[in-house]
C-alpha cells in the first residue's frame, strides 16, 4: 500500500487517511488501489465493523491528479478508479467521513456512498465535472438528485458551483459542523459508537436504507462509467485539461 494512503486500526474501526498533503490529496492510481484494499480489508476481516476515511487535518482531496489520470486507463473495467467505484457502493459495513479544505470531484461523490459525514467549517465541495467536458460519476447523477432535488442537483453539477459546510448540511450531505481540531476526533467517536452496536444490525439496517436503489445503482454507474470514458478522449475535454495545465480559460465556443 501507497505510503500516500495511511490505514490504522483502532479496536474494530480502520481508519483511512489520504496522504498527499503537498498534493492537496489528489487521488493518483496508487491511492485508489489504496483506498480499495483498506475498504476490502474493512469488509472481509470479522473484527472490523466500521470504516473512517479522512485526509490531512486540513484537507480532504482535491479529486483526481490530472496529470496521473490523464495517463491512466479512466474509470471503468479494471482500472484503479472502476475498482474503487465498484467497491464502496457495495460495503455492507458502515463508513464515516471526516472532511476539511478540499472535497472536489470524486471527493464530494464518495460522501454519497459513506453512512455519516462530519465536516469542518474550512470543508470545500464542489463537482466541476461538466466544466472539465465531462460527467458526473460515482452514482451522482442519481444519489444526488434523490438527496438535493432536481433543481439543486442540476445547479451544481451544471455550473460546478462550490459549496459550503452549511449548505452541505442543509442538503444532507454533511450530518454535522465541527471546529477544524475537532472534526476528525468527533468523526472516530461517532464510528465508535457504531461499532459497539450489534454488528449484524447495522449492517442489515444499512441494507435495508439502501436496498430500493441497488438495482438502479448499478445502471446508472455503468452508463456514467461508459460516458464518462468516452468523454474523456473527446476534444471538449481536452480543451479543458490542455486549459488547466497551461493556466488559461478554456474556449469551447467552436464546439456543438
Amino acid at each position: 500500500m501507497t505510503d500516500q494512503v495511511i490505514t490504522e486500526i483502532q479496536d474494530n474501526i480502520i481508519i483511512i487517511r489520504l496522504n498527499r498533503a503537498d498534493k492537496k490529496n489528489a487521488l493518483t492510481g496508487a491511492m485508489y488501489t489504496g483506498i480499495s484494499d483498506a475498504l476490502d480489508q474493512l469488509e472481509q476481516d470479522a473484527n472490523l465493523r466500521v470504516g473512517v476515511i479522512t485526509g490531512t487535518q486540513d484537507c480532504f482531496t482535491a479529486g483526481n491528479d490530472l496529470v496521473d489520470f490523464l495517463n491512466s486507463s479512466g474509470i471503468g473495467g479494471e482500472s484503479p478508479v472502476g475498482r474503487f467505484l465498484r467497491t464502496i457502493p457495495h460495503l455492507s459495513k458502515p463508513l464515516v467521513a471526516a472532511v476539511n479544505g478540499p472535497a472536489v470531484g470524486v471527493g464530494t461523490t464518495m460522501l454519497m456512498h459513506c453512512d455519516l459525514v462530519y465536516a469542518a467549517p474550512g470543508a470545500k465541495f464542489q463537482m466541476p465535472f461538466a466544466s472539465l467536458g465531462l460527467c458526473p460519476e460515482a452514482g451522482s447523477s442519481l444519489l444526488f438528485p434523490q438527496l438535493v432535488g432536481y433543481r439543486k442537483a442540476a445547479e451544481l453539477l451544471m455550473l460546478c458551483k462550490l459549496f459550503t459546510p452549511d449548505e452541505a448540511v442543509a442538503l444532507g450531505i454533511v450530518n454535522e459542523i465541527l471546529p477544524a481540531e475537532e472534526y476528525q476526533a468527533y468523526a472516530l467517536a461517532k464510528a465508535a459508537e457504531l461499532a459497539k452496536l450489534p454488528p449484524r444490525s447495522i449492517r442489515v439496517t444499512k441494507q435495508l436504507l439502501r436496498q430500493g436503489n441497488e438495482a438502479q445503482l448499478k445502471a446508472i454507474m455503468k452508463l456514467e462509467e461508459n460516458y464518462f470514458t468516452e468523454m474523456l478522449a473527446g476534444a471538449e475535454a481536452k480543451e479543458a485539461f490542455s486549459a488547466f495545465l497551461e493556466k488559461r480559460k478554456p474556449d469551447f465556443s467552436q464546439f456543438s
